[in-house]
């Protein structure tokens, strides 16, 4: 009997190995979480927020090459190295997008890019602005492998980097729903009676209410930003969450080892902790892996009616609102790509709770 628990896992563990869109789903969620952590190693444009803008090379298409100078700055850049890491690096460079220059005498004359066949305004600096290295060194080629966005950052970049609001989203607001709904759920489905009948009133209310005027509102009493998103989204979603955990409680309280906990003195909070919530996490997990694709697309939501993650922040819902009447302008891509970085991270999400449902069906 000890080595039941195990056999299960294990059964449950090849059920969903045999899965290939549930193993695929789960290395490609890996994949974008370390994107979405490591992005600003891996974006072209480390900026914060990937936040370089070039309007004289904006909304340009995927794969466009541009000459860029960068002038350095007199300001000290005083970041550590884990701020750069994970924050990106606050950029008090200027980069210029430049078609030609030249060296005369001590100055470098560059004429800066201009589309369209225009020619650019030629600048003069001193060379001096470029101390201890060559001019060269600070004249680079850069692509722009998915082209720019209408004020000239690099898309690429504010993919990457909006990545980590989209993915984070998740994580937060499942916990804060697991929480709030696994504690409702519980003390309803156990206690029953009064108890039961308040918290069925509350999670009634909350579900009549639509999910996103809720998630309106809760983000306007708690205010526009990052953190305020993530908590307005958890707080919508965990009426699913206690409803599933009232139902399980309610078919589990009567089963054979909770009576005998009963009889054995156990007291209630260490009945459901200890012998009922562990029997009953796999509705609730595949619950969690569905509530991680509604929070993106909340998310999503949010961002593209402009109550979301605020600019300069990289979201993409807010990339979509930017770009979608460059749908009929002849630039669909700077609209479709955010929006199907969001179809398959949420298709992932759905495929992967579609495949631990099937491997932690105790009837399959």
């Amino acid at each position: 009997m000890g080595n039941t628990p195990n056999s299960l896992r294990q059964l449950a563990l090849q059920k969903f190995k045999k899965n290939f869109w549930g193993v695929f789903s789960f290395y490609f969620i890996v994949c974008v979480g370390l994107i979405s952590i490591f992005a600003y190693v891996i974006a072209p444009d480390n900026s914060q927020y990937a936040n370089q803008m070039h309007l004289s090379i904006h909304s340009k298409p995927p794969g466009f090459k541009a000459s860029m100078l960068t002038v350095p700055s007199q300001i000290k850049n005083e970041q550590n190295l884990l701020s750069k890491l994970f924050f990106g690096i606050k950029n008090t460079d200027t980069e210029v997008p430049i078609s030609e220059y030249s060296i005369i005498d001590s100055n470098l004359s560059y004429i800066e890019y201009a589309s369209d066949g225009l020619k650019g305004v030629e600048k003069v600096i001193p060379l001096s602005n470029f101390p201890n290295a060559e001019v060269k060194t600070f004249i680079k080629e850069k692509t722009f492998l998915f082209g720019t966005d209408k004020y000239g950052r690099d898309l690429l970049s504010r993919i990457l980097v909006g990545a980590r609001i989209s993915f984070f989203i998740g994580f937060v607001a499942v916990f804060i729903s697991l929480i709030i709904g696994v504690i409702m759920g519980s003390l309803a489905g156990y206690f029953g009676g009064r108890i039961d009948a308040i918290v069925m009133w509350i999670i009634n209310v909350t579900w009549s209410i639509p999910t996103l005027l809720l998630v309106i509102a809760i983000t306007l009493a708690l205010g526009k930003g990052f953190w305020q998103v993530f908590i307005a989204v958890g707080l919508t979603m965990w009426v699913e969450v206690a409803r599933v955990v009232r139902g399980q409680i309610i078919s589990t309280k009567e089963m054979q080892y909770v009576t005998a906990a009963k009889a054995l003195g156990y007291n209630d909070y260490r009945i459901i902790t200890k012998h009922i919530l562990p029997n009953i996490m796999a509705p609730i997990i595949v619950i969690s892996a569905a509530n991680f694709a509604a929070a993106i697309l909340i998310e999503s939501g949010l961002s593209f009616l402009g109550i979301g993650a605020q600019p300069p922040m990289a979201s993409w819902g807010a990339m979509i609102k930017d770009h979608y009447n460059y749908i009929i302008l002849g630039k669909p891509y700077l609209a479709m790509i955010p929006g199907l970085c969001i179809m398959t991270l949420v298709m992932a999400f759905m495929l992967i709770g579609n495949a631990l449902r099937d491997a932690l069906d105790v009837k399959g």
